[in-house]
C-alpha cells in the first residue's frame, strides 16, 4: 500500500467514525427533544454537523479511491448515505417523525457497519 492510500484509507475511517458519533449524537438529542427545553436546539445543531460529517466521508472516500487506486465501492456507499441524509434532513423539517426516526435508525445501523467493514483488516490476496 502506498503513502496517499494509507493516508486516504485513514482519512476514510475517520470521517466513518465522525459520522456514526454524530448519528449517535443525534439518537442522544432525539431524545432530548421529549424532556429539556434545549433538545430542540442541541439537534438542529447536530442535524447540521451530521449533514456536514456525511459530505466529509463523500470526500474522503473519493480521495481514498482516487490516489491510491483503491476500490469505488466506498464512493457508491458514501453517495447513498448522502441521499439517506438529505431524505433525513427533509423529513425531519417536514416533521414527519414516523419516516424520520425509524431512517434516523437504519442510518445509524449501515455507518456503524461501514465503520465496522472499513476497521476490519483486509484479507491477503490469493496468488
Amino acid at each position: 500500500m502506498t503513502a496517499a492510500a494509507s493516508r486516504g484509507l485513514t482519512f476514510l475511517r475517520t470521517a466513518i467514525a465522525l459520522q456514526t458519533l454524530t448519528l449517535f449524537f443525534q439518537a442522544v438529542t432525539a431524545g432530548m427533544l421529549l424532556t429539556s427545553s434545549h433538545g430542540y436546539l442541541m439537534h438542529d445543531v447536530g442535524s447540521k454537523v451530521m449533514y456536514a460529517a456525511v459530505m466529509l466521508y463523500v470526500l474522503a472516500a473519493i480521495l481514498a479511491w482516487r490516489p491510491g487506486g483503491g476500490s469505488p465501492r466506498p464512493v457508491l456507499y458514501a453517495t447513498g448515505f448522502l441521499l439517506l441524509a438529505s431524505a433525513q434532513v427533509a423529513l425531519g423539517i417536514a416533521h414527519v417523525s414516523s419516516f424520520h426516526v425509524p431512517l434516523g435508525v437504519v442510518m445509524f445501523a449501515l455507518s456503524t457497519l461501514a465503520l465496522v467493514q472499513t476497521l476490519s483488516p483486509r484479507p491477503a490476496a490469493r496468488s
